[in-house]
């Protein structure tokens, strides 16, 4: 009988889009993905392990073939497996159904979403506050340290982990073999991430027998498992069986095959693992290999006899057809004078709309001409994400061969170009890279037990992971760019170039493995779907018979810490390995760059050439520490001066076809994966983690699918503002935004002879000033150089904007050159891909628009499209004359946007029905101070609605004025009082000194920014009001406080909200969890943990009390279920020996204890921040429900004109659906949950009645002050035991319970919540509304401290003023004034602590306001 197996290419989203049931049968017969999906759902089940003794025993040898994996020869023919007289001439032959040239982009084109069709997409889900997503990880173990032994193998688990993947990635065999010995001499045997290692191995080295057919290898392979698996006792898992065998496949002797495949299953079986270990198995197997396994254990799959025979067929590939995008027209820009290495990078990977593209349809037949463009577009689409360095190594190539051609052969380095001379340290660089490759091999081979040895043993592997070529252009690049962007003069820090340029290489190196790993995706086979049925049925009966004996699983709302991903592309690389990385090549570097210098004599006056070095290491102080620093010779520094080196082009442009459908962590957006769904750094492990848990539970659904709507949006050019922009541009001019090519500046004199100090300084000041300008200047015109070169390239192009989420959930888009978040030149350039007719009320709309864009918003509807038809002359003035007309749009707030709707709205009006007109353009509706709508929402606050719009009225309100006239009255007030600051600002407080201030508030702004903020704006808009910065400060001051109190008394609810989350985090992070109370209190009875270790880390001593510190960050969950985690930590750094110099690192981890100030400081404006995001994604859902197209810049929402009545109502209603609900007690009740049985510290006042007796209790009991931290240990434990005495049913331990005093009782007998310590007394929280910590509050304040810095008495925005550089002055001896000053500050908050159980103050008191009346408000959103 035939077992039937054929293997077409899978559509791209298949594997996404895998549901939880097997009933799903449109998978193919054998679907690899479905699965292994099956095996993963089917869980590991429990085993019990029992340890044995390590058997001693010579090792084995391995074979010495190395080389680097490759992917093998596929070929396009489909074949069979027979279930009887199976053909044994097939076992050598290296199948593959299509070769990956093929068509695999109709598939890709994604058909449906994975949530279309979903009910309620657009609706708010249900969500028990009470069980929210928990991953228990407070006991969480720092990253443990191991001695480096004498192979060279030590540091870091998270180290050795990397190097054992990036020596498999490589091919080093030899080393990886040393290093999961290493391992096994680390883990306990039964250590998940030991098998994991040893697995990991053995895949690498089956992947490179099934391309060799080695034999040699083959035979260590079998040895290994038996020698280093099974004899030492490690127990192997599904996937140890599931490669055995499919090594069994690979025997060249064919007797052996089936009584290996019997052993491996056998094996499988004793240990309860067959079924998984089969499913792991069938993901890797061919079709003849799948039958097979079914001939020789035929009870696995129960019967097959019903499988049915189909006859072989060939598929041939057809002819390749050529689509050309339409070049007619030429659109050139002038290049800003940078000899573009940026710029011409970046028309190199724009070049791909320039070019042909071939696709191969083999087997594929389009239904139809649009098909057939979609699969062309796919597959420029992957082009251009394939595109790397390539382009940079060209430009440097072309432009040394230019400057041979113009100058000769005998050129001299100093005249060539910027990138003619990258070249030449191209070709010097890597042969030094090729050769440092060699010598790591060598210092592994030869066993050098040196140190230097020992640290090219361990970055070797990584060196590898890309060509040289690419490490030699990734390093040039890196490097300029740093230097470039800190100052070339300055130099730069070596710590910090170093670890970016090891980041760097871990960005291409994940690319490059992304590009590999995608190459193969579609190489698995499909069968019939009839064939499907049959086989899915019976595993179905296998998996669900194994199933029904396992324990069934909790909800998933509880979740272990899970172990970290071992995979070294799925995280990121130790900071140590990064920075070693990082410093060889720099190292390399300046051995490679020299630049010819050419000189007069002194004498003679001669001319002398040189040849000197570019870059040298030296050291320098800051702040009484030394620095390394990387410094540029004074001839190199000079021409980068001229000629400004950009960034390497970013592989995320524009995408051409609709983004990939979000399903997990890392895939979604652009075809190939690697981008992640959450923007998170190295400090976000565990953000991460909860985000792949939520996931995988389904949690994310809804965030992903908003996404996905705003990432289908479609878009293109605007082409008459490109032209506009484009001719502005070529002409060097300075319009609208656009910054002159040549700007001119006017430098002050040089001071005479007899100019003091001081005067020097000033000018010196203004001189620096000066370049800075010139240089940002410059900076800016050259971005727009890269942004016009976008534009440009997808001039006749369709686009989309893959977005993606950071960690509070605001959506931004990934591709970062041209964008609809960018600034106003790049609003106005773009439009939607799809067009709507205007109507009736589009038309009013765009009118409106006009003025939204002119910046006329404060006016009533009626009045903004009076304005409109009032100018309607300049609209056509500026339609038809952007540039030689009156130029009436270069008036507006937002000039480009301005140009863009005066021709839209003249074209609409010049057709014959207006109301008829197709619109593209994209109409803005903006919240008013959006944050400041949440809080008014959420405190009920009657008259803060009022001015941000949620009450309905006739007009718009506007916060900003309204603040501005209560400032203003207030400071009228005291003028007439006699106040002499009232008086200098009487008539000087306008919407746009206040306006920064009440914008940033609600968003966490500090007393101190708000200072400077008003400083800013006072300076700029009086700029004769005072000369003297201590002044200055003071009257900023003075204003801010009252910007404060205005804002507090018109958002007192809010203002109670936001004190209230500033509590739940102060308490939250100085909490224990039950886990670490549980392990201390084991810990204290003498009780020994078991460890994850059989052997010792170098700094266990170190963190023996690791779980004794404060991990607990604020995490919630949004109204959507996204989780947030903050990831405000403290953490630890490291000294790394590179071969430039010691480096400290810091090493962020979710083990590391939580920075209290700032989780307190962040949570109300990060929780603020979920709620907008939460209101834009739901209101994109809803949007695209409702069939219109939508964007948000997150509080700006866009849409056509004839959508935005629907729209205003979704806004609307996505506002009320959110606040209808109780999202503060919601939050309340889930801190209850989520925090439930941990423990804080409270505290009081030293000199309050319960301060008092507590300091008397602790002096009976021997308290001592030296051993506080033994001190909160034995009283936390008393405290536990006291608890949970009174909790019990026994009435002898309740009186036990009862009998014991503690602080936490006598702070029951004696005080409650409100005599606990506030946050302004215990260390003041700036930035809530209307709030000013007492700690100053000092109006008397001095710029001493930066005087002699800025060199002038004007305040300048270039040396922003921080509270740590002003110091208040009470007296004639100023530090006599500020030992006062600490000294009341010591007594007013000198407090004293003890534990509670962590609970939180009641929720706020709601005003009046119902959110309901939003609904009438014509101005919530205009």
């Amino acid at each position: 009988m035939i077992i039937r197996a054929s293997r077409p290419i899978l559509p791209l989203n298949s594997p996404r889009s895998l549901q939880p049931a097997f009933e799903q049968l449109q998978f193919p017969w054998l679907c690899p993905a479905l699965l292994g999906y099956a095996a993963r759902r089917s869980g590991r089940p429990t085993t019990t392990v029992t340890k044995r003794r390590p058997i001693c025993g010579q090792r084995t040898a391995l074979p010495t073939s190395r080389g680097p994996v490759t992917s093998p020869t596929k070929a396009q023919r489909r074949g069979f497996a027979y279930a009887t007289g199976y053909d044994t001439s097939t076992l050598n032959d290296d199948y593959v159904p299509f070769d990956n040239s093929g068509s695999p982009y109709t598939p890709q084109i994604p058909s449906q979403y994975p949530w279309s069709g979903r009910a309620n997409l657009a609706e708010l889900p249900s969500f028990d506050p009470t069980a929210p997503l928990i991953i228990h990880d407070s006991l969480r173990q720092a990253p443990r340290r191991f001695r480096v032994g004498n192979d060279g193998i030590g540091g870091e688990l998270s180290e050795i982990h990397q190097t054992l993947q990036a020596c498999l990635r490589v091919g080093r065999f030899e080393r990886a073999a040393a290093t999961v010995r290493r391992l096994t001499a680390i883990y306990k045997l039964d250590a998940p991430e030991l098998i994991s290692a040893h697995n990991d191995y053995l895949a690498s080295a089956i992947e490179r027998i099934v391309e060799t057919k080695d034999q040699a290898l083959l035979r260590h392979v079998q040895r290994w498992f038996e020698v280093e698996i099974r004899a030492l006792g490690i127990p192997p898992n599904p996937r140890t069986y599931g490669l055995m065998l499919r090594a069994s496949f690979q025997e060249s002797n064919q007797l052996k095959i089936d009584r290996t495949i019997r052993r491996y299953i056998a094996l499988a079986e004793q240990a309860d693992l067959r079924d998984e270990a089969l499913s792991t198995a069938l993901n890797t197997l061919n079709s003849q290999e799948i039958g097979r396994v079914t001939r020789v254990c035929p009870t696995t799959f129960y019967s097959a006899n019903d499988l049915q025979v189909e006859d072989n067929f060939d598929i041939q590939p057809s002819k390749e057809f050529v689509d050309a995008p339409d070049q007619s027209q030429s659109y050139d820009i002038h290049p800003q004078q940078q000899k573009g290495l940026g710029l011409v990078a970046l028309k190199k990977s724009l070049s791909i709309f320039e070019q042909t593209t071939n696709v191969s349809p083999a087997d594929v037949s389009y239904s139809s001409e649009e098909a057939r463009k979609k699969a062309v577009a796919y597959k420029r689409q992957e082009n251009l994400e394939r595109d790397t360095c390539a382009s940079a190594l060209d430009r440097w190539r072309e432009e040394h061969n230019e400057s041979l051609r113009r100058m000769g052969l005998n050129s001299g380095l100093q005249t060539k170009s910027v990138s003619a001379v990258m070249w030449t340290w191209h070709e010097a660089l890597v042969p030094l890279i090729r050769e440092e490759i060699m010598k790591a091999d060598e210092s592994y081979l030869e066993k050098d037990c040196s140190k230097v040895g020992h640290e090219r043993s361990a970055y070797g592997p990584f060196l590898q992971y890309i060509s040289p070529e690419k490490l030699s252009a990734v390093t040039i690049i890196h490097t300029l760019n740093r230097m470039s962007s800190t100052g070339i003069e300055k130099g730069t820090k070596v710590a910090a170039l170093v670890a970016g340029l090891g980041k760097a290489i871990q960005d291409e190196s994940v690319a490059e493995a992304v590009k590999d790993q995608s190459s193969s995706r579609y190489s698995r086979g499909l069968g019939t779907q009839e064939r499907q049925k049959q086989l899915m049925r019976l595993i179905k009966r296998r998996l669900r018979h194994n199933s029904s004996s396992q324990p069934k699983a909790e909800p998933h709302r509880s979740l272990p810490v899970q172990e970290p991903s071992l995979n070294v592309d799925d995280q990121e690389w130790a900071p140590a390995v990064k920075a070693q990385l990082g410093a060889v090549l720099v190292s390399l570097l300046i051995q490679a760059a020299k630049i010819e210098v050419v000189r007069r004599g002194p004498e003679n006056h001669e001319i002398c050439k040189d040849i000197q070095p570019v870059f040298w290491n030296s050291f320098q102080y800051e702040n009484g520490k030394r620095y390394g620093v990387i410094r540029m010779n004074a001839v190199m520094s000079a021409k980068v001066t001229k000629e400004p080196v950009s960034g390497a082009l970013s592989k995320h442009l524009p995408m051409l076809v609709e983004p990939v459908p979000w399903t997990k962590y890392k895939q979604g957006g652009f075809l190939l994966p690697g981008v992640p769904v959450v923007r998170a750094g190295t400090q976000h492990t565990q953000l991460r983690e909860y985000i792949r848990a939520a996931a995988d539970s389904g949690d994310m659904a809804q965030v992903f699918a908003g996404l996905d709507v705003l990432g289908r949006t479609p878009w293109q050019i605007n082409k008459e503002v490109f032209y506009a922009m484009r001719e502005v541009w070529n002409t060097g001019e300075a319009l609208a935004n656009l910054p002159s090519a040549a700007p001119k500046f006017h430098y002050p004199p040089e001071p005479g002879l007899s100019a003091d100090l001081q005067q020097r300084r000033v000018h010196a000041f203004k001189i620096k000033e000066i370049e800075n300008a010139r240089a940002g200047m410059h900076s800016e015109r050259c971005f727009f150089n890269f942004q016009l070169e976008v534009a440009r390239a997808y001039l006749n192009e369709t686009f989309y904007f893959p977005h993606n989420v950071d960690f509070r959930g605001r959506a931004y888009p990934i591709p970062p050159y041209l964008n609809h978040i960018g600034a106003d030149n790049c609003r106005g350039l773009l439009k939607f891909g799809k067009g709507k007719e205007l109507g009736e009320s589009g038309l009013v709309w765009l009118k409106i628009h006009l003025a939204n864009v002119f910046g006329y918003d404060k006016a009533s509807f009626k009045e903004r499209r009076d304005f409109a038809m009032d100018h309607v002359k300049d609209v056509y003035d500026s339609a038809n004359n952007p540039l030689k007309g009156s130029r009436w749009w270069l008036k507006a707030e937002d000039p480009w946007q301005c140009l863009a709707t005066c021709i839209e709205l003249k074209n609409a009006l010049e057709s014959p029905d207006p109301t008829k007109f197709v619109s593209y353009l994209p109409v803005h509706q903006d919240g008013t101070c959006n944050g400041l709508q949440h809080y008014a929402a959420l405190g009920g606050d009657a008259i803060g609605a009022k001015q941000v719009n949620l009450e309905p009225g006739d007009r718009p309100s506007d916060i900003y004025t309204a603040v501005a006239e209560l400032v203003k009255n207030d400071i009228a007030k005291e003028a007439a009082e006699g106040n002499e600051m009232a008086k200098l600002l009487e008539g000087k407080i306008s919407r746009k000194v206040v306006k920064p201030t009440v914008m940033t508030n609600v968003y966490g702004v500090t007393f101190q920014g708000a200072k400077r903020q008003v400083a800013s704006q006072i300076r700029d808009l009086y700029p004769t009001l005072t000369s003297d910065a201590r002044t200055l400060m003071n009257i900023s001051s003075y204003i801010a406080r009252k910007i404060f109190a205005a804002l507090a008394a018109m958002f007192n609810g809010a203002h109670d909200i936001q004190y209230w989350l500033g509590e739940c985090a102060s308490r939250i992070s100085e909490a224990l969890t039950p886990e670490q109370i549980e392990w201390i209190e084991a810990n204290a009875s003498g009780k020994r943990f078991e460890s994850s270790y059989a052997g010792k880390a170098t700094n266990e001593a170190k963190n023996k009390n690791e779980h004794t510190r404060f991990r607990s960050s604020v995490i919630w969950t949004t109204p959507l279920k996204m989780p947030v985690v903050q990831p405000y930590r403290t953490s630890t750094s490291r000294t790394v020996k590179t071969n430039l110099q010691l480096i400290s690192l810091n090493e962020p981890s979710a083990s590391d204890p939580v920075s209290k100030r700032k989780q307190l400081q962040g949570f109300p404006p990060n929780f603020i921040h979920s709620l907008d995001a939460t209101h834009m994604l739901l209101s994109a859902l809803k949007c695209n429900e409702r069939g219109l197209s939508f964007a948000a810049v997150h509080d700006s929402f866009w849409t056509h004109a004839a959508d935005l009545d629907t729209m205003n109502g979704v806004l609307r209603n996505a506002f009320i659906s959110m606040h209808s609900e109780d999202i503060i007690g919601r939050l309340a009740a889930e801190f209850a949950a989520r925090y439930k049985d941990c423990m804080y510290l409270a505290y009081v006042k030293t000199n309050s009645p319960l301060g008092k007796k507590i300091t008397s209790l602790r002096t009976s009991t021997g308290y001592s002050r030296k051993a506080k931290k033994q001190g909160q240990i034995n009283e936390l434990l008393l405290e536990k035991r006291r608890l949970r005495l009174l909790a019990s049913e026994d009435s002898k331990e309740q009186a036990e319970g009862k009998a014991m005093i503690t602080p936490g009782r006598l702070f029951a007998e004696l005080a409650d919540e409100k005599d606990l310590m506030t946050l302004e007394e215990l260390q003041g929280l700036e930035g809530a509304i209307g709030q000013v910590s007492s700690l100053e509050s000092n109006d008397q304040e001095t710029l001493d401290a930066l005087l002699p810095v800025l060199g002038s008495p004007q305040l300048s925005s270039e040396h922003p003023i921080t509270y740590a550089e002003i110091d208040p002055i009470d007296s004639a001896d100023p530090a006599a004034a500020r030992r006062a000053a600490k000294a009341k500050i010591a007594r007013n908050t000198r407090k004293i602590w003890f534990w509670l159980p962590l609970t939180f103050p009641p929720v706020p008191k709601k005003g009046d306001f119902n959110v309901s009346r939003l609904k009438d408000s014509k101005y919530f959103f205009s």
